[in-house]
Parts: structure tokens; C-alpha cells; sequence
């Protein structure tokens, strides 16, 4: 055994000594009385908000278009209060899933936390990049459907965790206190609003680019990974390669492949084609198919698996063509059979999937991955591989903060809708019922639905355990 590399060559010593730094530099500035509510400097909770005024004239400027933007803003209010119903309902089903899951199969607590570089489906320059722009936009966005309702912005700054985590705009209280409960609402929605335009836009971009510059090599199963000493490795697949047909069947997914391969028998030995990245084109030859218990060591031992086919190889989940139709457009795609559930409409099961691709290990594009496509245009293949994981970040991260900041729990902003509609309700049901009672029940059912939104998102973890 080697020697035991030094402690300063861990990462988790280096992020243990940031956030130790981190909060001596911020107890050093609160002691010395430069970190106040009324003073540049201020805290939320652990994070450090460096406020200032500049920046104020500009969303004046833009928020002088008020008649356009308060559509904007009441376009947004329907929309935060449909994701707000849409979200605690999915949570509501995830809490329930997950009682029924063993507890092998619990998903880890990495995978709560949407912050690139931890959750490992996110990948931290394309993550920072998409989460960066999402909250300084959707901060901006309260900032100025304020300023279109009559309602001051105090200040804007930037939120510091050892390194500038998101923006912020500060609205005047008392204005907001003042406002209309639809001016107010307004503003609460215009960050759900800003994040959900995001996301269009950037998947029109992201479909155009797709669209025009990427084309699959060849229609079938991409190779992941080939098993050494086994038919497609005698035949030279290689990753990167395309199974196009196989036993005089065109393959264009892994669901015909595994059909194709149920009705053959091990030691069988079958026409195979297949798109070579090493020969630059298609490839017409012979396999001799194994039996997949010797290659799977989940299936050594079991009597069935000695009966089954078995040509080699890793596939991706998805093919190339399924893989650029979901980017291109997912209401549309030929999905190749997939569903969830089997029963799911084909518009929902590709939007579904383009949410879920980052679990497919195909995304981000590039790598392996990469070969399986010719691209064309102006920036190259690296370049363009580097522009589609942009915008499918921008996309997935922004529908990400839409959605999430819909529910109704504070501090989000679906909280802030959540009190007015309740409000309201109480009032027209009630209306003779004094205002600070109003105020107390929706103040007590705010408390009770976020820490309901608490529960059901930490059952999903805990709820395989119990």
C-alpha cells in the first residue's frame, strides 16, 4: 500500500477551511458594527448580502413599460399558482412513492440538494453558469414589475456564501404593505414568471441549434461499454460505435435490440451492422452471441439468464435519434416506444424525459456520447457541444427554480401568494371578520403548509427507512 496522501490534497479540507474563513471574515466585520439591517452589509441566516443602489435607474427604465409588464405580471400569477398546485401535488405523490420503496433503493440526500457540483446529476461549470443566471434575472424581475406597481426598491446586491451565490431586490415594506393585494401578487409571481420565459427562450434556442448543427451518424443503440471477450468485442465494437441491425432486423432503439436478442439462443452466431467510429462508416458482419449469465453478475447462477442472448454490450438508455428528437422537440419525438408507466400520452413522456436526461448519463453532450453525432455550423463540434449544454442547463435549472419557488412555503416566493389567496378567501367568505384576525389565521396556516412542503420533501428520504 501507498502512503497516505496529506490532508491539504482533500477537497473537504479546503471547503471546511472557506467556510471557517468564511465566518471569521463575517463575525469580524459584525463585530466591528459594519453589518447591520440598515447598513450595506447584512445577513440572511448564513449569507452575507452586500447591498447597494446602483442599478436602480436602470430598472426604472425598464419597468416604464407598465402596461405590458403588469400583463406580465398577471400571466405570472396564474401560471406560480398552477405550478404551486402541480408542485405539492408531485411531492404529495413522491411522499407516497416512497413509502412503498425498500430501502436499498432510497435516493441519497445529494440528490435533494439541486446545487451544482454536490447533486452528481449536475455538473458544477454548467450548473453555476444556468443557477447564476436564473437567480440574478428572477431577483431582477421582482425589481422591476415593483417599480411598474408604484412599489420602491430599497436596494440590490449580491449574496455571499465564501463565493456570490444569487442576487437579491429588496422591495420597500411599507409600500408592499400598502399595495393592492393584485399589485402585490404581481411582484411575489414575477420571479416564477421570469425563470418559466427563461426557460422557453432558452429551449427555443437550445431546439434551433440542436435542429440545424447536430445529426445522429446512424439510427440504432448507441454502445456505452463492449465486455471483453464477448461476441461484439470479437466483432470490434467499440463505445461510441451504433448497432443498426442485428439478426436481419434493423435496431433503432434498445427495446427491438433486446426483442431481436429474446429470439436468439447463446452460442447462435447472427448478421450484426453497425455505424464504426474507427472505419468512419457502416459496418456488415457476424457475431457469435453469449449467454448473458456469464457476462452480468447479477444473472451468474440464474437458470433463465444461461438461455438468454446476449451480444456484449453497454447501451445507452437512449438512442442518438431519440436523444437529439427530445432536444429538439419533446411534445413531437419518436421515443422509440419509451414511456413512463407505460401509459403516459407521448407529448408528457418526452417532456418528462427532457427533464430526466441528466439521469441517462448522456447529458452533458460530449465524450463518448459526442461520436455518435456529425455536427455542422460555425462554432465545431466542441463548440457546439459546449453551446447545447448551456442552454439545456439554462433550461432545466431555470424550469427547476420556477417550479420550486411556486410552492407555498416560506421563504419562496408561492408563500407570499399563498397568504394573499388564503387571505382573500377568508375575507370574501367572512367579511366582517376583523383584519388582525384575518392576519393570525393566514399567518398560522402559512406556518402549517410550509413546514407540510418540509415534511413531505424530507419523507421521500426518509420514508424508505421506516
Amino acid at each position: 500500500m501507498g502512503r497516505p496522501l496529506p490532508f491539504w490534497t482533500n477537497g473537504y479540507f479546503w471547503l471546511v477551511a472557506l467556510l471557517l474563513a468564511y465566518g471569521l471574515i463575517v463575525y469580524a466585520l459584525w463585530k466591528s458594527g459594519r453589518v447591520g439591517a440598515d447598513k450595506p452589509l447584512s445577513l440572511l441566516g448564513p449569507l452575507l448580502m452586500v447591498k447597494t443602489l446602483r442599478g436602480r435607474k436602470a430598472i426604472e427604465r425598464v419597468a416604464r413599460f407598465r402596461r405590458a409588464w403588469n400583463v406580465f405580471g398577471d400571466v405570472g400569477i396564474v401560471l406560480a399558482f398552477a405550478g404551486m398546485v402541480a408542485m405539492f401535488a408531485l411531492l404529495v405523490y413522491g411522499a407516497i412513492a416512497a413509502s412503498r420503496l425498500p430501502a436499498s433503493e432510497a435516493p441519497s440526500l445529494s440528490t435533494a440538494l439541486s446545487i451544482p457540483g454536490l447533486n452528481p446529476l449536475l455538473p458544477l461549470g454548467y450548473g453555476l453558469l444556468a443557477l447564476v443566471v436564473g437567480v440574478v434575472l428572477h431577483e431582477l424581475c421582482h425589481g422591476v414589475l415593483a417599480r411598474a406597481n408604484g412599489i420602491r426598491v430599497k436596494s440590490l446586491g449580491v449574496l455571499f456564501l465564501v463565493v456570490p451565490l444569487g442576487a437579491f431586490v429588496e422591495q420597500d415594506e411599507e409600500d408592499m404593505n400598502a399595495a393592492t393585494r393584485r399589485r402585490r401578487d404581481r411582484v411575489a409571481a414575477a420571479g416564477v414568471m421570469a425563470n418559466f420565459a427563461l426557460a422557453v427562450i432558452f429551449f427555443l434556442a437550445l431546439s434551433a441549434v440542436v435542429g440545424v448543427s447536430v445529426q445522429p451518424k446512424a439510427a440504432g443503440v448507441g454502445v456505452a461499454a463492449v465486455f471483453s471477450g464477448s461476441g461484439a468485442s470479437n466483432a470490434t465494437l467499440a463505445p461510441g460505435d451504433i448497432v443498426t441491425g442485428l439478426n436481419g432486423t434493423l435496431t433503432p432503439d434498445a427495446t427491438v435490440l433486446g426483442q431481436v436478442l429474446s429470439q436468439a439462443r447463446p452460442g447462435e452466431t447472427v448478421p450484426l451492422s453497425f455505424y464504426s467510429q474507427a472505419q468512419g462508416g457502416t459496418v456488415e458482419t457476424s457475431v457469435t452471441l453469449g449467454a448473458a449469465s456469464a457476462y452480468l453478475p447479477s444473472e451468474r447462477g440464474n437458470r433463465t439468464a444461461q438461455r438468454l442472448a446476449f451480444l456484449g454490450i453497454q447501451e445507452y438508455p437512449l438512442a442518438p435519434q431519440v436523444l437529439t428528437g427530445i432536444l429538439v422537440d419533446p411534445f413531437h419525438a419518436d421515443l422509440g416506444g419509451l414511456s413512463f408507466r407505460g401509459n403516459f400520452p407521448s407529448p408528457l413522456t418526452g417532456s418528462l424525459l427532457f427533464l430526466a436526461l441528466p439521469g441517462t448519463q448522456m447529458l452533458p453532450l460530449g465524450g463518448t456520447v459526442g461520436q455518435f453525432y456529425t455536427v455542422s455550423g460555425p462554432l465545431g463540434a466542441g463548440g457546439t457541444f459546449v453551446l447545447v449544454n448551456a442552454l439545456y442547463w439554462l433550461v432545466w435549472i431555470n424550469f427547476l427554480l420556477g417550479i420550486f419557488n411556486a410552492l407555498p412555503a416560506v421563504p419562496l416566493d408561492g408563500s407570499f401568494l399563498f397568504r394573499d389567496i388564503v387571505g382573500g378567501a377568508i375575507k370574501r367568505a367572512q367579511p366582517a371578520l376583523p383584519q388582525p384576525r384575518v392576519d393570525a389565521l393566514v399567518g398560522g396556516l402559512s406556518v402549517l403548509i410550509s413546514f407540510t412542503v418540509l415534511l413531505l420533501i424530507l419523507w421521500e428520504f426518509v420514508g424508505p427507512f421506516l
